[in-house]
């Protein structure tokens, strides 16, 4: 049987007891408080939906009612594939109302368009302010706005807390054609 991985020991995940190596992990911030609970869940609900006995779980991120669940990219569809139960027995056991599978990705580009998905991005540029820091500014069709999974903030959040990334958002109408 093939267990769920991530970055803490599956026993220690069953057990409720950290290894000291697993220890430093918490202490140190590579692993939160969040990260145990969304982990010791998705290894709970492994026997019942046996995709997620492969699925490499890297980190979640919460914003009010949102939850954001990072895996591999080869990962989500196999969370997806049970039509939504896999994310609503999520959503009943942390408590928030909507739950997100993205792909972990390193390369910003990627990993924005996943955070906006089902919403078009049309340009994404770097902005360097006077006072020396960036922002990363995402340029959206107007027409995609109902499209957006979540509240601006919300996502921006998202991008601060997973990437680093300080956003800008911005909607572009449709520009009238000159003939």
């Amino acid at each position: 049987m093939t267990i769920m991985l991530t970055k803490i020991c599956a026993v220690d995940l069953k057990s409720g007891i950290l290894c000291p190596k697993c220890e430093e992990k918490v202490r140190s911030g590579e692993v939160s408080q969040l990260d145990l609970k969304v982990a010791k869940i998705l290894l709970e609900l492994e026997n019942k939906y046996p995709a997620l006995q492969t699925v490499y779980f890297h980190k979640a991120i919460e914003s009010g009612d949102n939850l954001v669940i990072l895996v591999d990219k080869s990962d989500v569809s196999k969370i997806l594939s049970y039509g939504g139960k896999i994310l609503r027995e999520i959503s009943e056991k942390t408590g928030k109302r909507r739950i997100r599978i993205l792909a972990y990705n390193d390369e910003p580009r990627r990993f924005l368009e996943y955070l906006f998905a089902p919403a078009s991005i049309l340009t994404i540029n770097k902005v360097w302010l006077p006072d020396g820091s960036e922002e990363t500014k995402v340029v959206i069709p107007r027409k995609d706005i109902r499209k957006l999974p979540s509240d601006i903030n919300v996502l921006k959040e998202f991008a601060k807390n997973i990437m680093g990334m300080t956003l800008r958002v911005e909607f572009e109408s449709p520009r009238s054609r000159v003939v």
